[in-house]
């Protein structure tokens, strides 16, 4: 097949999906090595900003998705009669990211860095598929640790979670910068407890993200 019949494949594939799919699987399905695949799905990619097209192709991780583009969504929503999903709560945003940057992580340590029970809202969040279950933790009792999903990612409009923006340097934040750690099964002798992380900052990290 010629590069063009390739890129046509591509985009094949990711409408039949409709959900994403991971770059190791178009390869095989291609029989393409998958640099060579990257490679037209960049090239495709660009068609589609370039066009102004109605719908895109992102990137999730090592995964590729077809999407509508996001300033069509009031459009989009109204035909297929969607309801506007309600916005996080403040406790709900701070938990997210406390996970997204430091994941993964137990719910005790979220509940260290926040102070209250947090139950209801890693549940809430577990349900709209922002967080989920990565393993447990080689402790006794082996909890269960939580990191961010793809639809995080998606949510966020964000490629990976390298794209986040940077938490601010602890010579910014005075005496708020020290994080506790979750393999700390006790406080050193003499040692003041510090639960702030990132929870200092959430509004304009949370926002910054979404603008981004």
């Amino acid at each position: 097949m010629t590069e063009k019949e390739y890129r046509s494949s591509i985009e094949a594939i990711l409408f039949s999906a409709g959900d994403s799919m991971e770059l190791s699987r178009l390869a095989q399905a291609l029989e393409l090595p998958e640099e060579s695949v990257e490679t037209q799905l960049g090239i495709l990619m660009d068609e589609y900003e370039k066009g102004e097209r109605g719908i895109t192709i992102i990137k999730l991780n090592n995964s590729y998705q077809m999407v509508s583009v996001k300033q069509f969504a009031p459009q989009v929503r109204k035909a297929m009669d969607l309801r506007r999903n309600i916005p996080l709560s403040q406790a709900a945003m701070e938990v997210l990211a406390v996970i997204a940057y430091n994941q993964p992580v137990t719910k005790s340590f979220v509940e260290q860095v926040r102070g209250v029970d947090c139950s209801g809202v890693i549940g809430s969040l577990t349900t709209k598929d922002l967080i989920e279950e990565k393993g447990r933790l080689e402790l006794p009792g082996r909890p269960l640790l939580y990191g961010t999903t793809e639809n995080f990612l998606r949510c966020f409009s964000i490629s990976s979670l390298d794209e986040l923006p940077p938490i601010p340097k602890d010579e910014d934040r005075g005496d708020r910068g020290q994080q506790l750690s979750i393999f700390d099964d006790e406080k050193k002798d003499g040692e003041e407890e510090n639960s702030d992380t990132v929870t200092g900052t959430v509004e304009e990290i949370v926002a910054e993200a979404v603008e981004g």
